[in-house]
């Protein structure tokens, strides 16, 4: 079935508007457009790409999923889905589904039974464990994984194996959004939901092409502009893309310099005056860094060194432009909700990047109100549910506990039966620690789930070798990719709705996503794999699961206390997602919509109004944050800014979308936008083939010009989808993180184009 790209942007455009169950043909995964009604049942679920968290209704025929439509109970999407939610049927029955397990013999992987697999990561887990100690093995998780995986494989490794090397790749893209929230407000996720977009007057829009990244969002962006006039949209992006369409303001800073912006923003506002004063005197206090306080006035002092006209030349942005915004941003009669997401993120510099722009909502008082909120957009369906909220990185663990806590981890122990200072207290590698110990050595053992490290990690040609040397076991549900191509065991896994479990989207909603189809083959779900593990390794105290269900009421046990409750499975199974807290019982009381506010958050007692509780003194911290370039600038031999993003035709290293023919055919290989101004100047015409070369790799892509996004001169965008050679761009990368949430940059690094 040939789609042209004609015909893609019709479905782009009728997906964008679907808003009822019939919503879209149902298509089989061999014939094409079927009538919905030739569906035997339809089975709830959650789509399996970003983290929006659309509600959809699996159509199944003869065993298999042969339609998909938008789930119209689901507050999320209300039964829209973007074109990639359609055509999910076709990821499942493709030819590269993994569907026995493999372990390499005489350097080529061969197919073998589970217990031989098994019994090998056993074997080699242990030696690891006796001769080098338990930090020698780790786990490098997902945020596709369910809740109930995550959270089982962190409490095997922490309360059984005796390490804390438990990550996953939301450390790559949500990372900076975790420590600017708990820096802010002393805890992590967003206080309002994405029913503040029907509400909110005025949007800011930085760091996210929503267009693409999040249509169904963004759709209902453009529903809330359609609806009223005086909507208005910011849209802050040095490519200007298919969201800067909808903007009344386009904001092309210049690459990481966007904190001398968004500083400039809160000089005005308290310049003139725009500023909650009573907000800020009973709900915040102003910090420097992690201890050392400001004043007010002091912090009026530190904005005293970004007036518009002194940031101006350095942010690319004029000051009459960056007052107009700021004073639309601040104007009291008006409800504004800011949203972003790797751009953000992605940065050396991300958690400060997401402290500044909590600044704006706190000096304006904007923040736990309808429309007024500060959210961060998130770009897995379960890195919130099933990383962030489980435990599934190295500093965290479930229910928003921390590592480094005696306390937190002593309340662990005791729900998990074990003795008190079993768990150790020192953080595991965050992510490119541990690739890199894998390259060094230090780390001898690894299991990748769900996940693509040897396409996704940047500076590839670095991380790749170690992959080779560890032991390295990858469950997956494709084979080959660019990690399984590297491994010592692959296990296949049961992709999606080929098993039962709970996502989280990235408004604290909780869903559940029900059985729908057998896998093929011998392939199993990850947390039959997990539990089969804990076993083997002599663990069975700790995995004593037979059902999702039942690893879910021991999370709850977790929860209990805190302050993200969730809603019991029961009615998770009944329902169509929650937005926890669901307290003080969690089989009955309501969702909240605004967390620390009174008359939402159950938390939050009559007469307290709003509370950061989640803070000792119960209030939010604006940040002195100064502007500090990314770590790799242009100069004069590698004269262009690179920054790398998604598009909307594929998801992450595309080994799911990369199988729908409509999408592949749409997209089939990433190319380099160039400017059209460096383009004349360079002798570079469309269709070009461009080498792109770094400090570190060459990539070569074809050339775009006036495409559908267009970056400003000296910058050069790439999708990182591709996973072939010449096209893989994480090659290109640099490894710098940033100090405080450890997250890699992939947003701005120095590079030189010519033609090849």
């Amino acid at each position: 079935m040939k789609f042209s790209r004609r015909d893609f942007l019709k479905a782009i455009a009728v997906s964008a508007a679907m808003l009822a169950a019939g919503c879209g043909n149902k298509r089989d995964t061999q014939k094409g457009p079927v009538e919905q009604k030739d569906a035997e049942k339809w089975v709830k679920g959650v789509c399996r790409y970003c983290g929006t968290g659309c509600g959809v209704l699996a159509g199944v025929t003869g065993g298999k999923i042969v339609a998909v439509k938008g789930d119209p109970d689901c507050a999320v999407n209300k039964g829209r889905l973007c074109v990639k939610g359609i055509l999910l049927p076709k990821i499942m029955d493709t030819k590269d589904r993994a569907k026995k397990p493999l372990i390499r013999k005489d350097g080529k992987l061969v197919e073998a039974s589970w217990d031989e697999a098994m019994n090998l990561i056993v074997e080699k887990f242990k030696e690891s464990i006796e001769k080098y100690g338990p930090d020698s093995v780790g786990f490098y998780g997902s945020g596709q994984t369910f809740a109930e995986e995550t959270y089982t494989m962190q409490k095997i490794f922490r309360a059984g194996i005796g390490t804390n090397n438990v990550e996953g790749n939301p450390r790559t893209c949500m990372a900076s959004a975790v420590a600017g929230f708990v820096t802010t407000y002393g805890a992590d996720e967003p206080m309002g939901t994405y029913a503040d977009i029907e509400a909110a007057d005025t949007f800011f829009l930085i760091g996210s092409n929503s267009a693409e990244a999040h249509p169904v969002l963004f759709s209902r962006i453009v529903d809330r502009k359609n609806s009223d006039p005086n909507v208005k949209i910011i849209v802050a992006d040095p490519r200007k893309t298919r969201t800067a369409d909808i903007a009344d303001y386009y904001l092309p800073f210049i690459p990481s310099r966007d904190l001398a912006m968004m500083n400039a923003m809160a000089q005005v506002i308290v310049e003139e005056g725009l500023t909650d004063e009573k907000f800020i005197a009973d709900h915040t206090e102003f910090m420097k860094g992690a201890s050392d306080k400001l004043t007010y006035e002091e912090y009026k002092a530190f904005l005293q060194d970004y007036t518009p006209e002194k940031v101006e030349a350095a942010c690319g942005i004029p000051a009459a432009t960056i007052r107009e915004v700021a004073r639309l941003f601040a104007d009291p009669k008006r409800n504004t909700m800011s949203m972003w997401c790797m751009g953000f993120n992605q940065r050396t510099r991300g958690v400060w990047a997401n402290n500044l722009v909590h600044n704006l909502h706190l000096l304006t008082g904007k923040i736990c109100k309808p429309g007024n909120t500060p959210f961060s957009l998130t770009g897995q369906p379960s890195a919130c549910g099933s990383v962030r909220e489980t435990g599934g990185l190295s500093h965290i663990l479930p229910a928003h506990r921390f590592v480094a806590n005696e306390k937190h981890r002593n309340e662990l122990e005791e729900i998990w039966g074990v003795p008190k200072g079993t768990m150790p207290s020192k953080p595991g590698y965050h992510t490119l620690e541990m690739f890199k110990a894998a390259v060094t050595g230090d780390l001898k053992c690894l299991w990748v789930m769900t996940t693509n490290p040897g396409q996704s990690l940047p500076n590839l040609n670095y991380y790749r070798p170690g992959m080779e040397k560890v032991f390295l076991v990858v469950s997956e549900a494709y084979h080959p990719t660019r990690t399984s191509e590297l491994a010592d065991v692959v296990l296949p896994a049961a992709l999606w709705m080929e098993k039962e479990g709970v996502y989280g989207n990235g408004e604290r909603r909780t869903n559940h996503i029900a059985k729908a189809v057998e896998p093929p083959g011998e392939a199993r779900s990850d947390l039959e794999t997990i539990i089969d593990f804990g076993k083997r390794m002599g663990f069975e105290k700790l995995v004593p699961f037979k059902t999702p269900e039942e690893v879910w009421a021991e999370y709850q046990k977790c929860q209990a206390g805190t302050d993200m409750q969730m809603a019991s499975y029961r009615r998770l199974r009944e329902g169509h997602g929650f937005t926890w807290p669901v307290a003080p019982d969690p089989d009955s009381s309501p969702e909240t919509y605004i967390r620390y506010a009174e008359g939402y958050d159950p938390y939050v007692k009559e007469g307290e109004g709003i509370k950061f509780y989640c803070r000792k003194n119960n209030r939010a911290v604006i940040y002195a944050r100064p502007q500090i370039d990314a770590q790799e600038m242009p100069d004069a031999e590698y004269p262009f800014f690179l920054t790398t993003g998604r598009m909307l035709e594929h998801w992450h290293t595309a080994t799911m979308t990369g199988n729908v023919p409509e999408l592949k055919n749409a997209a089939p290989e990433m190319y380099v936008e160039v400017n059209e101004e460096d383009a004349k100047r360079l002798g570079i015409s469309e269709g070009d083939l461009v080498n792109i070369t770094s400090r570190r790799a060459t990539c070569k892509f074809k050339a775009k010009i006036n495409g559908r996004g267009k970056p400003m001169p000296g910058l050069v965008y790439v999708s990182f989808h591709d996973p072939e050679d010449d096209r893989l761009i994480n090659k290109v990368l640099l490894d710098a993180f940033d100090p405080g949430s450890k997250q890699p940059e992939y947003k701005v690094c120095a590079v030189q184009i010519a033609k090849a």
